[in-house]
């Protein structure tokens, strides 16, 4: 099984912003889809982002859209989730993995976070 390494979560006041990384621990990122997913207290998993292996194409929830910047650089097998105008409702596990895709457009997927895997975001004043 693929392992992740995700990053950069912490508390920040609602309008703030934060950056998160998703490294992948034994293997080459460059080609793969990768997806940001998010799983807030008592509610279901949700795709929050996804990016193709080429960087070219990506895909927003859309109560994230305008707000959240997905981006990779693969020379560093690390993908990014910039998060700025942070609302309450963010408040997540914030977690990485890998996504399928079609002629280099990834698929907004959602799943549950492996056991031990993610970074806590807390939108709070």
């Amino acid at each position: 099984q693929l392992q992740f390494v995700e990053s950069g979560g912490g508390l920040v006041q609602p309008g703030g912003s934060l950056r998160l990384s998703c490294v992948a621990s034994d293997f080459r990122l460059a080609s793969w889809a990768i997806g940001w997913f998010r799983q807030a207290p008592g509610k279901r998993p949700e795709g929050v982002s996804c990016i193709s292996s080429s960087g070219v194409n990506t895909k927003y929830t859309d109560s994230v859209k305008g707000r959240f910047t997905v981006s990779r650089d693969n020379a560093k097998n690390t993908v990014y989730l910039q998060m700025s105008s942070l609302r309450p409702e963010d408040t997540a596990v914030y977690y990485c993995g890998t996504v399928q895709s079609v002629q280099d457009v990834c698929v907004m997927t959602s799943r549950r976070p492996p056991p031990g895997q993610g970074t806590q975001v807390t939108v709070s004043e």
